[in-house]
Protein backbone atom coordinates (compact mmCIF):
# COMPACT_ATOMS: atom_id res chain seq x y z
CA UNK A 1 0.00 0.00 0.00
CA UNK A 2 2.81 2.42 0.85
CA UNK A 3 4.50 1.65 -2.48
CA UNK A 4 1.29 2.46 -4.35
CA UNK A 5 0.91 5.68 -2.41
CA UNK A 6 4.43 6.93 -3.14
CA UNK A 7 4.53 5.81 -6.76
CA UNK A 8 1.52 7.91 -7.77
CA UNK A 9 2.31 11.20 -9.41
CA UNK A 10 -0.25 13.77 -8.40
CA UNK A 11 -0.39 17.45 -9.23
CA UNK A 12 -0.95 19.61 -6.23
CA UNK A 13 -3.38 22.44 -6.26
CA UNK A 14 -4.36 25.23 -3.95
CA UNK A 15 -6.72 28.14 -4.35
CA UNK A 16 -8.17 26.24 -7.31
CA UNK A 17 -4.94 26.22 -9.29
CA UNK A 18 -3.00 23.31 -10.75
CA UNK A 19 0.80 23.45 -10.91
CA UNK A 20 3.11 20.54 -11.75
CA UNK A 21 4.66 19.25 -8.50
CA UNK A 22 8.14 19.34 -10.08
CA UNK A 23 7.88 23.11 -10.64
CA UNK A 24 10.04 25.03 -8.21
CA UNK A 25 10.62 28.37 -9.97
CA UNK A 26 8.70 30.89 -12.04
CA UNK A 27 9.96 33.81 -14.12
CA UNK A 28 8.07 36.92 -15.16
CA UNK A 29 10.26 38.62 -17.75
CA UNK A 30 9.81 42.40 -18.05
CA UNK A 31 6.95 43.20 -20.44
CA UNK A 32 8.11 45.70 -23.08
CA UNK A 33 5.98 48.59 -24.29
CA UNK A 34 5.30 48.13 -28.03
CA UNK A 35 2.20 50.36 -28.11
CA UNK A 36 2.67 53.84 -29.50
CA UNK A 37 0.38 55.68 -27.06
CA UNK A 38 0.96 53.70 -23.85
CA UNK A 39 1.72 55.36 -20.57
CA UNK A 40 5.49 55.01 -20.03
CA UNK A 41 4.99 53.22 -16.69
CA UNK A 42 2.38 50.71 -17.91
CA UNK A 43 4.92 48.02 -18.82
CA UNK A 44 6.49 48.20 -15.37
CA UNK A 45 3.10 48.33 -13.61
CA UNK A 46 1.82 45.26 -15.45
CA UNK A 47 5.04 43.28 -14.94
CA UNK A 48 4.98 44.02 -11.20
CA UNK A 49 1.27 43.16 -10.91
CA UNK A 50 1.85 39.75 -12.55
CA UNK A 51 4.92 39.11 -10.36
CA UNK A 52 2.94 40.02 -7.25
CA UNK A 53 0.12 37.68 -8.27
CA UNK A 54 2.33 34.64 -8.89
CA UNK A 55 4.22 35.31 -5.64
CA UNK A 56 1.02 35.63 -3.61
CA UNK A 57 -0.90 32.73 -5.15
CA UNK A 58 1.82 30.11 -5.62
CA UNK A 59 4.71 28.88 -3.50
CA UNK A 60 7.12 28.97 -6.46
CA UNK A 61 10.37 30.90 -6.17
CA UNK A 62 10.39 33.97 -8.42
CA UNK A 63 13.53 34.07 -10.59
CA UNK A 64 14.71 36.67 -13.09
CA UNK A 65 14.80 34.22 -15.99
CA UNK A 66 14.74 30.54 -16.99
CA UNK A 67 12.12 29.47 -14.44
CA UNK A 68 10.41 26.11 -14.71
CA UNK A 69 7.38 28.21 -15.67
CA UNK A 70 7.81 31.51 -17.48
CA UNK A 71 5.74 34.52 -18.54
CA UNK A 72 6.93 37.09 -21.07
CA UNK A 73 5.35 39.47 -23.55
CA UNK A 74 4.64 43.06 -24.40
CA UNK A 75 2.05 45.83 -24.33
CA UNK A 76 0.50 45.40 -27.79
CA UNK A 77 -2.12 48.16 -27.81
CA UNK A 78 -3.19 51.11 -25.70
CA UNK A 79 -6.03 53.19 -27.05
CA UNK A 80 -8.78 55.62 -26.11
CA UNK A 81 -11.98 55.78 -28.14
CA UNK A 82 -15.41 57.38 -27.58
CA UNK A 83 -18.08 54.77 -26.78
CA UNK A 84 -21.21 56.74 -25.95
CA UNK A 85 -22.16 59.75 -28.02
CA UNK A 86 -24.30 62.34 -26.28
CA UNK A 87 -24.61 64.85 -29.12
CA UNK A 88 -23.39 65.14 -32.68
CA UNK A 89 -19.91 66.23 -31.74
CA UNK A 90 -19.45 65.12 -28.16
CA UNK A 91 -18.85 61.79 -26.42
CA UNK A 92 -20.43 61.01 -23.08
CA UNK A 93 -18.01 58.17 -22.34
CA UNK A 94 -14.52 57.28 -23.42
CA UNK A 95 -12.93 53.85 -23.22
CA UNK A 96 -9.29 53.11 -22.41
CA UNK A 97 -8.39 49.68 -23.79
CA UNK A 98 -5.14 47.87 -23.07
CA UNK A 99 -4.04 44.74 -24.91
CA UNK A 100 -1.15 42.69 -23.60
CA UNK A 101 0.49 39.89 -25.56
CA UNK A 102 1.52 37.06 -23.22
CA UNK A 103 3.66 34.01 -23.88
CA UNK A 104 3.53 31.31 -21.20
CA UNK A 105 6.07 28.48 -21.26
CA UNK A 106 6.28 25.42 -19.04
CA UNK A 107 9.44 23.31 -19.19
CA UNK A 108 7.51 20.55 -17.42
CA UNK A 109 4.26 20.57 -19.39
CA UNK A 110 4.92 21.97 -22.89
CA UNK A 111 1.40 21.04 -23.99
CA UNK A 112 0.11 23.84 -21.72
CA UNK A 113 2.26 26.54 -23.35
CA UNK A 114 0.33 29.39 -24.97
CA UNK A 115 0.83 32.71 -26.70
CA UNK A 116 -2.20 34.98 -26.67
CA UNK A 117 -3.46 38.56 -26.46
CA UNK A 118 -5.44 39.61 -23.39
CA UNK A 119 -7.54 42.79 -23.54
CA UNK A 120 -9.52 44.73 -20.98
CA UNK A 121 -11.04 48.20 -20.91
CA UNK A 122 -12.08 50.96 -18.54
CA UNK A 123 -14.92 53.39 -19.39
CA UNK A 124 -14.83 56.91 -18.00
CA UNK A 125 -16.78 60.12 -18.34
CA UNK A 126 -15.73 62.30 -21.24
CA UNK A 127 -15.80 65.24 -18.84
CA UNK A 128 -12.60 63.80 -17.30
CA UNK A 129 -9.22 63.65 -18.94
CA UNK A 130 -7.22 60.48 -19.42
CA UNK A 131 -4.54 61.91 -17.13
CA UNK A 132 -6.98 62.22 -14.21
CA UNK A 133 -8.29 58.64 -14.41
CA UNK A 134 -5.32 56.80 -15.90
CA UNK A 135 -3.76 55.51 -12.68
CA UNK A 136 -7.07 54.12 -11.39
CA UNK A 137 -7.94 52.72 -14.83
CA UNK A 138 -4.59 50.97 -15.22
CA UNK A 139 -4.83 49.46 -11.74
CA UNK A 140 -8.21 47.95 -12.63
CA UNK A 141 -7.24 46.85 -16.16
CA UNK A 142 -3.99 45.26 -14.92
CA UNK A 143 -5.84 43.45 -12.14
CA UNK A 144 -8.30 41.98 -14.64
CA UNK A 145 -5.66 41.00 -17.20
CA UNK A 146 -3.35 39.38 -14.63
CA UNK A 147 -6.32 37.35 -13.35
CA UNK A 148 -7.11 36.28 -16.92
CA UNK A 149 -3.49 35.29 -17.58
CA UNK A 150 -3.21 33.43 -14.28
CA UNK A 151 -6.47 31.55 -14.92
CA UNK A 152 -5.36 30.60 -18.43
CA UNK A 153 -1.99 29.31 -17.21
CA UNK A 154 -3.07 27.48 -14.07
CA UNK A 155 -6.79 26.72 -14.35
CA UNK A 156 -6.93 25.71 -18.02
CA UNK A 157 -9.82 27.93 -19.08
Amino acid sequence: MALALFSCKVKYGFKGISIPPEAKTISVIYFQNNASMANPVEAQKFTEKLRDMVSAQTNLALTKQNGDLQFEGYIADYSVIPVAIQSTDQAALNRLTVTIHVKYSSKLEPAKNFEQNFSRFFDYSASKTLTTIESEALDEINRQITEDVFQKAFNNW
